[in-house]
């Protein structure tokens, strides 16, 4: 019999309460070496004191950590941060200003001088500053501290890296080269990363696996492509993109709408639902005399709007539509230039591949 693989970092049921209120509640994650796992939430949701707790630096009220099969926290277990194999990365690069760059990668490294040394240059060679070996932290650009905190961070070799926020304070245009540069170097030494971020688009990026979290709960697990695009609930499509919501009621498992009709098992009769799509996936046809296109099984029934605005956003165009059935307000995106203006009749369609038909929450 195969035997399946041991997670590299493996959160059981992790449960941590401060006065009276619940932050982290039976939170589980599996990370396997060499993948990057993101907790991506909200601020306030939990994520950094489940990262916290992994470090050793919090513990929790109940439930189990272990790295490569070895427990190092539970209800009666609890090895210090040192002893867990745990690398760290914050916002705050946390760079010693006294020490040059190769001494601050070499910091904390057991071994002779020239050992600690031979491992910090190789680190910054694979980083790329190499040649900064002997400059201090105040020399350097930001996206530089960056890499040399990813440099002393790794040294050690820890089998499993914890990253909370770590790219928030870069300039934009060097956060995306950064990121790729620090998920290459991560990946080739093995390890297991957990990542925190509140930024949907940094964990469509550099994730394998995301985690959502929500008011200390995980709502979802997946790869990205499957927790963007089947969503759990309302609030989990909102949190990756902009959408549109529609209300209907439910008669004998459909919900009729202007847009056709769409299925909503396990509704009963008379509840009510959100029919929701992202602003991208809705099509827009030009009006011919009144009449918009013909319906179509992918597409279902267009329905009439009237413009209320056009903003060209650089790779596409977003056109806001006041919709003749209740007056409703649809948003459409557009690739490229479409600047329609306002009053312009036009009818939009929603895709039935691409739309979420949800229970209505009160």
């Amino acid at each position: 019999m195969k035997h399946q693989p041991i997670p590299r970092l493996e959160v059981s049921h992790l449960v941590r309460d401060f006065q009276g209120q619940r932050v982290v509640d039976d939170v589980s994650i599996r990370v396997m070496p060499g993948q990057v796992t993101c907790l991506l939430g909200p601020s306030g949701c939990g994520k950094s004191t489940t990262l916290r707790i992994i470090a050793g630096v919090d513990r929790q009220d109940s439930g189990t950590l272990t790295v490569d099969g070895e427990v190092v926290s539970s209800d009666d277990i609890h090895l210090p941060p040192e002893a867990r194999s745990v690398g760290l990365m914050f916002q705050d690069f946390a760079l010693f200003p006294h020490l040059c760059v190769a001494d601050n990668v070499g910091f904390g490294l057991s071994g002779s001088r020239k050992e600690k040394r031979a491992r910090a240059h190789e680190l910054l060679d694979r980083v790329g500053l190499l040649g900064d070996a002997g400059k201090f932290p105040h020399q350097l650009s930001g996206g530089e501290q960056q890499r040399v905190a990813l440099a002393r961070a790794i040294a050690p070799r820890p089998r499993v890296m914890l990253m909370d926020e770590p790219f928030s304070g870069l300039d934009n245009r060097l956060r995306d080269g950064i990121r790729d540069e620090t998920l290459e170097v991560l990946k080739d030494e093995g390890t297991a990363v957990l990542l925190v971020t509140h930024e949907p688009e940094e964990a469509m990026r550099m994730a394998d696996n995301i985690a959502l979290m929500r008011g200390g709960k995980i709502v979802q697990q997946g790869a990205p492509y499957n927790v963007y695009n089947s969503p759990v609930d309302k609030a989990a499509a909102a949190f990756f993109s902009d959408i549109n919501v529609i209300e209907s009621t439910v008669q004998g498992a459909l919900t009729e709408t202007p847009f056709g009709q769409f299925l909503a098992p396990g509704v009963p009769n008379g509840g009510r639902v959100e029919i929701v799509i992202r602003p991208q996936h809705l099509r827009i046809d030009f009006d011919r005399n009144g009449q918009g296109p013909l319906p179509t099984p992918q597409d279902g029934t267009p329905a009439r709007g009237t413009v209320q605005r056009a903003r060209f956003m650089g790779a596409e165009s977003l056109v806001e539509f006041r919709m003749d059935f209740d007056d409703v307000i649809l948003r459409a995106k557009v690739p490229g230039v479409f600047m329609p203006k306002p009053g312009t009749v036009l009818w939009l369609s929603m895709r039935r591949d691409r739309c979420f038909v949800f229970p209505a929450r009160d």
